[in-house]
């Protein structure tokens, strides 16, 4: 199993379009944080007067919708495409190891994403005033958040590539369900369809549980929320691969 993980990891940054992703998500947040108009974006660090760098936690969740479609679109796409999926298969591990090896790929290559973005917080750090005036736990609390949600999306995407020989077609069924378990039951919610359950359906959702965390309290229920959702769509891609025995 660890070596499939390594592998994965080495696949994907040997190739020009693992770096290219990973430049367009720091390039893009470091744009939005430091470069765009306040009034446009709303979202210049050095415009709003505030120590903080919340924009790049409303900013990075969209951008990963993207970004880590384009990161998964090939975990067993590109195996059904080239015939290795039935070699992969006969190696001595389970559905369930080969699922999960690709997964934590994944989700390691989605923390590499996030590592340079320290560089953002350190800047705020400095220009606070005092220096160091930062509210440092909820900054903590929104990066734990935006990891298991890009673990949750990392587990859609691998589902979306395991059920489809063509890395396109992965990577729009990935952004649709991301954008689907992420903001689509705030939509649902708001249309009060449901009424009285409309706050139900809103915490079925990934955001509601993301903001949750981004206040900087780690609350037990969202981390099984998300724990539950990464192990549905896991479990999903699993069964999908033992459905070509049957």
């Amino acid at each position: 199993m660890f070596t499939l993980f390594v592998k994965e990891i080495r696949g994907f940054l040997s190739s020009l379009i693992g770096y290219i992703t990973i430049a367009v998500f720091i390039t893009g947040i470091g744009t939005f944080m430091w470069l765009a108009p306040n009034e446009s974006a709303g979202s210049n660090v050095l415009e709003n007067g505030f120590a903080n760098i919340d924009p790049l936690f409303i900013l990075a969740p969209w951008i990963y919708l993207f970004l880590i479609p384009a990161i998964t679109m090939r975990s067993f796409s590109e195996e059904k495409k080239t015939g290795t999926i039935e070699l992969l298969l006969t190696r001595p591990l389970t559905e369930l190891q080969i699922v999960l090896a690709k997964y934590f790929a994944g989700v390691v290559l989605v923390l590499v994403s996030l590592l340079p973005t320290l560089i953002y917080y350190y800047s705020v750090y400095q220009l606070g005033s005092p220096k160091g005036n930062i509210d440092v736990g909820g900054m903590w609390g929104s990066y734990i958040g935006l990891l298991f949600l890009g673990a949750g999306f990392v587990s859609v995407g691998v589902f979306a590539s395991s059920i489809s020989e063509n890395q396109v077609v992965a990577f729009i069924m990935a952004f649709l369900l991301c954008f689907i378990t992420y903001i689509g039951f705030d939509f649902i919610s708001v249309a009060g369809v449901f009424g009285k359950y409309d706050a139900l359906v809103k915490n079925l959702g990934m955001n509601a549980h993301y903001v949750s965390m981004s206040r900087g309290v780690i609350d037990t229920r969202d981390v099984i929320y998300f724990i539950s959702i990464i192990s549905f769509f896991n479990l999903l891609s699993k069964i999908v691969l033992e459905s070509r025995k049957w």
